[in-house]
């Protein structure tokens, strides 16, 4: 077989293992800063004083204000505060709205960003930022934002509640899913999507059984820098764009709405994508059908499996349909106004991919 295609690895340096939050000190003297601020959200205050603590004089403040979504007064009350304290860099603590609001600063600032995950969001392992302003979420590519160091510790997880870790972990996936057949994928790509699918589809059902598994937590984990990878290499497609659309226009939670809307997008794209199915289908052990294994996994876990639930009301079906075709995207099969109104009464209902 003859192989041509443009890979081009994102400059980062990544932390793996139990304990390793002991190591952020000195991830922090290598990037040549002193004064740092810790970026949480409200539930993670506890983990972003820790965190602070460990960092002693070289961290200068806690900003536990992080939201979904990271909505642009949160973001610029972020920056200030960071001119105000004279930081030089920010690490961020927790999962995809920490790291958002630190890219936000980036962004703005050119500060240098250190992640710290306590979810498997992936956020931390992309030049992706988004920002919400009236309603509308605005999303871009930026390599200022990319944070420079990753601290994976999954003994950081071991809080996260079993709810949170199967939304989160579903959230991965679904970066490894539209990886497999975005317009610029390339075989290594699609290896660390197929490898990332299938860790995280082994680990959460331990995962959500018992929170205390450092074993399951830890592979989790590695799926979910693998997904993030996916997600930093590659263009998302009608999966993201829907969850953009969920998530800025309704305030619908981030990896819930991923969780439910992943099955179905893909059953949407699947005769499209034969190679990626079947990846997925190794992936997933086998499974005949990938986007109802999804959604059986989601069942299993006991994820959420409707936008009803989330909150969308179904009169807003139409509207979310028409501003997700509102703006040509890369997509495997084509995207068409009654599709992804079908799609979506399908996903709001509850009902397995493909229904009607």
């Amino acid at each position: 077989m003859t192989y041509t295609f443009t890979y081009q690895a994102l400059p980062m340096r990544v932390v793996v293992g139990p304990g390793t939050i002991a190591q952020l000190p000195d991830e922090v003297a290598a990037l040549g800063l002193s004064r740092v601020l810790v970026l949480c959200s409200p539930e993670q205050r506890d983990t972003g004083e820790l965190v602070a603590a460990a960092l002693g004089e070289r961290a200068v403040g806690v900003l536990a204000e992080a939201r979904m979504h990271v909505p642009v007064e949160v973001a610029a009350r972020a920056r200030d505060l960071a001119l105000e304290l004279g930081a030089d860099g920010c690490v961020a603590v927790g999962g995809g709205s920490a790291v958002g609001l630190g890219k936000a600063i980036a962004l703005e600032h050119g500060l240098p960003v250190i992640a710290v995950p306590t979810t498997y969001a992936g956020s931390e392992m992309t030049p992706v930022w988004g920002l919400t302003e009236g309603g509308q979420k605005r999303t871009g590519r930026d390599p200022r934002v990319l944070p420079r160091s990753v601290v994976y510790d999954p003994e950081l997880t071991l809080s996260l509640p079993p709810d949170l870790s199967a939304t989160s972990g579903m959230n991965a996936i679904a970066h490894a899913v539209e990886g497999l057949y975005a317009p610029d994928a390339t075989p290594i790509v699609s290896l660390m999507a197929e490898e990332g699918a299938r860790a995280l589809a082994a680990s959460l059902p331990r995962v959500v059984a018992d929170g205390t598994d450092l074993d399951a937590r830890s592979e989790a984990q590695y799926g979910a820098w693998l997904c993030g990878a996916v997600l930093g290499a590659t263009t998302m497609s009608l999966h993201h764009k829907l969850c953009h659309t969920l998530g800025g226009t309704l305030d619908l939670p981030h990896a819930a709405t991923h969780t439910v809307v992943l099955p179905h997008a893909l059953a949407y794209n699947a005769p499209a994508v034969p190679a990626a199915v079947a990846a997925l289908s190794r992936a997933l052990g086998g499974a005949a059908d990938p986007a109802r294994a999804l959604w059986e996994l989601a069942g299993r876990l006991g994820a959420p499996r409707s936008l009803r639930e989330l909150g969308m009301a179904e009169q807003d079906v139409p509207r979310i349909a028409g501003l997700a075709v509102a703006n040509p995207y890369a997509n495997p099969a084509p995207v068409t106004r009654d599709g992804v109104e079908r799609l979506l009464r399908t996903a709001w209902a509850g009902q397995p991919p493909g229904g009607t």
